[in-house]
Formats: structure tokens, C-alpha cells, sequence
């Protein structure tokens, strides 16, 4: 999948291991890594795993149309298709086989 970010910094920090250490700290970073290496190899958003350690899931209420995985208990990778307009089913729904670019949103405990 094609990866995008939010903002620049969040760019910049992503692209960097040790700008993920020094943001989140060594074990949060590891787990941003390899999220990241997940959604980069996965080709569509339907390729990524529901199940855990990814847990990729759709979000609801004021985060509608978004998406997170897991990282470290209890934050969260959020992002959302990076598609104009989103692939949607017949019912309305997000046809994640459709999805192939996503952009990065933030690391949140949205708890």
C-alpha cells in the first residue's frame, strides 16, 4: 500500500527509527515499525490482519471512516484511506479490497 502522512513532521518522524525512539520510546517504536511494514506490504487494506498482535479495525462515532491497529496497550495507529472519492460497497460501507493508499493520522490512546 501507498503510505502518506498527516503532517510533515509526523512524516519525518516516521521515516526515521531513531526519530521514532526519541518520540515514542524503544518498545513503542518497534511496534510502530513493524505495523508500518505490515500496511506497506500489504496491498490492499483487506490484507491486513484483524486478528491480533495488527488488529486492524474500523473506528466509529467522531473518528467515522477511520481505521487503527495495535501497538503498545493502549495506543493505536489511526489512518484512514487516502482515496478521493473513498472505494465504498453497494451498502455504503468502505470496500477495503478497493483501498491501496491510506494516510497516517496520529498515535493515540483514543481510550
Amino acid at each position: 500500500m501507498e503510505i502518506t502522512f498527516r503532517t510533515q513532521k509526523l512524516k519525518k518522524t516516521f521515516n526515521s527509527e531513531r526519530g521514532l525512539k526519541r518520540a515514542y520510546g524503544d518498545r513503542m517504536a518497534r511496534a510502530i515499525m513493524r505495523r508500518l511494514a505490515v500496511l506497506k506490504n500489504a496491498g490492499t487494506l483487506a490484507l491486513v490482519p484483524t486478528f491480533p498482535p495488527d488488529r486492524l479495525h474500523l473506528l466509529t462515532g467522531n473518528r467515522r471512516g477511520q481505521y487503527a491497529v495495535d501497538l503498545v496497550h493502549p495506543y493505536r495507529l489511526v489512518f484512514k484511506p487516502s482515496h478521493d472519492p473513498v472505494p465504498l460497497k453497494e451498502d455504503g460501507g468502505i470496500d477495503k479490497d478497493g483501498v491501496t493508499k491510506i494516510a497516517i493520522l496520529e498515535v493515540v490512546d483514543y481510550h
